[in-house]
């Protein structure tokens, strides 16, 4: 059972402030005309921080290889600021269909070959590494399901940058993808409880203290 603290409240609550401002900051920007240079720079950041963090799993020992790329990124932004500066919706499109496309393809990769779908492994993690076969069934559609939610999105969102305004562009990247997530999200729930019986139904608490738990020393996943 979760235990909801003052802590917890409040961390949450910041969590969910920031992230208000960001999609308003970002709603605003990608719409004018015209941005300030906080406006460039909230866009810019986190495809550096992104960079950084793929170069960074590339090989964890090698430092100043996430460091330069780090650079990099941040040299090539400050070169096209002023450009930038004009056209800020870009940023925010490589943002918004970049993540959904990796999204699609982390999950759409993972129906291909003999390994599991990414649901699938969820639910495994969750239950600690035993699921039934109508879970190994269901996990497959979802895998399914967001693979194409994900892809979708990524399509529609290129094709409104380039066929719609940007107020309509934005409206739906920045305004619109938390609520049709949550929507997904929604549904998914409302469906599992109809096909699973109770023993094998996932929740995400559940999937992130598998993961803690798998990834503890002397755990089977770490011993495989």
């Amino acid at each position: 059972m979760t235990v909801i603290t003052p802590a917890n409240l409040l961390r949450v609550s910041s969590l969910a402030g920031l992230l208000i401002a960001w999609t308003w900051l970002a709603h605003e920007t990608s719409a004018g005309e015209s941005a300030s240079d906080l406006a460039v720079a909230v866009a810019s950041a986190p495809i550096v921080a992104v960079v950084v963090l793929l170069l960074w799993r590339v090989d964890p020992r090698q430092r100043w290889l996430p460091a330069t790329g780090g650079l990099a990124a941040t040299l090539i932004l400050a070169w096209q600021w002023q450009a930038l500066r004009h056209n800020v919706a870009l940023l925010y499109y490589l943002q918004h269909a970049g993540t959904n496309l990796a999204l699609g393809l982390l999950f759409g990769r993972s129906l291909i070959g003999q390994g599991e779908p990414l649901v699938t492994r969820f639910a495994r993690l969750a239950h600690h590494g035993v699921v039934s076969d109508a879970q190994v069934r269901y996990t497959r559609q979802v895998t399914i399901a967001w693979t194409v939610y994900f892809g979708m999105t990524a399509g529609l969102s290129t094709a409104l940058f380039l066929l719609a305004s940007p107020i309509v562009w934005s409206t739906f990247a920045n305004l619109l993808t938390m609520p049709l997530l949550g929507l997904m999200f929604a549904g998914e729930y409302l469906v599992r409880h109809r096909v699973l019986p109770p023993a094998d139904r996932t929740r995400i608490a559940d999937t992130i203290r598998g993961y803690r738990e798998a990834r503890q020393p002397g755990s089977l996943a770490n011993d495989r």
